[in-house]
């Protein structure tokens, strides 16, 4: 392992120093070079998680599929969506548009004199243990991982945007990453101060979201694989995802879904949310038998997710989901 990430950090260095840095000389823009480092580091790990998934995930899915592939366009706009967040076009849109929020906030905590805690100064037993500390966080980001995922689905505004990602019917590996802007961009703001605020070191973050996305994509993958009795109450695997993401029983019901953990299932067993039937459902939203479109392109699929998000903020909208509130 160490020796892996030698080579990973000379690797790391060498794209920097030869490739990012005179760019951002020639553009101007020296004074980000310590976010342009670990942004350079975040895009050549996801190189690295695209490549695990062609060489891990594809084998397996053709070995154990679940169902054809008759939409081949649905997938590589699937693999389009994949390559913009792995390969760091997306982190660094978000990166410009969330830095002045970000300093807004730290210049109010430091003006008021708030030191934020982080889990190693709670807990000092973390600190002396980095492996310990790991999984410690992992469990923590999963948890609010797992609320934010109910909210997607809670909210009629915000399941506007997140459908997007339901309304896949051809599944595969590549499926974690079909989300509309606007919902990675509102994530990727909650999620960056939350991780702020318990103290996550940057270089651990990527470590922990790396890990996070494989198991993530393998979720997603079209496989009947599953992980036992045991496995499946201690991650989450393919077929209980699916469940997630089947016709009705993914997007309905009082909790408006079931399955909604990306790591762990104990998360839905506690909140009473798991469900570990065995089966391969179909995926994709029932209002798509009734001809709702949700686009077959990148671009139409981005400007459906806005037109539905801005209908589900209308007032007309608010004021029929307050009555079937009541």
């Amino acid at each position: 392992m160490g020796y892996l990430v030698h080579w990973f950090g000379l690797l790391h260095t060498w794209v920097f120093e030869t490739l990012v840095q005179p760019a951002m000389f020639a553009i101007g823009v020296m004074h980000y070079v310590e976010e342009a480092y670990l942004g350079t580091e975040l895009a050549l790990v996801g190189g690295i998680q695209v490549l695990v998934m062609i060489a891990v995930f594809r084998p397996l899915e053709a070995l154990t599929a679940i169902e054809p592939r008759i939409d081949r366009h649905a997938i590589r706009t699937d693999v389009l969506y994949t390559l913009l967040a792995k390969l760091g076009v997306l982190p660094t849109l978000f990166f410009f548009l969330l830095l002045p929020l970000e300093g807004l906030i730290d210049g109010a905590l430091h003006g008021m004199g708030v030191v934020r805690p982080t889990l190693e100064t709670l807990f000092p037993l973390l600190d002396a243990d980095p492996v310990l500390a790991f999984f410690a966080y992992l469990v923590i980001l999963d948890l609010f991982g797992y609320w934010i995922h109910r909210m997607q689905h809670r909210f009629d505004w915000w399941w506007a945007l997140h459908a997007l990602h339901h309304s896949q019917r051809q599944m595969t590996f590549w499926t974690d990453n079909r989300n509309h802007v606007l919902d990675d961009l509102i994530v990727a703001l909650a999620t960056a101060l939350f991780v702020r605020a318990i103290g996550v070191p940057p270089g651990q973050f990527i470590a922990l979201a790396a890990f996070a996305v494989l198991i993530e994509n393998l979720s997603h993958a079209d496989t009947r694989l599953w992980f036992g009795r045991v496995g499946e109450r201690l991650l989450v695997s393919p077929r209980f995802h699916r469940w997630h993401h089947a016709v009705g029983d993914g997007h309905e019901g009082h909790c408006r879904g079931i399955n909604f953990g990306a790591l762990f299932p104990f998360w839905d067993m506690l909140f009473g949310t798991a469900d570990f039937r065995d089966g391969a459902p179909a995926t994709g939203i029932r209002d798509q038998a009734r001809g709702v479109d949700y686009g077959r392109g990148w671009w139409a699929q981005q400007f459906l997710g806005f037109r539905r998000f801005f209908a589900a903020l209308a007032p007309r909208s608010l004021l029929a989901r307050g009555r079937q509130l009541s």
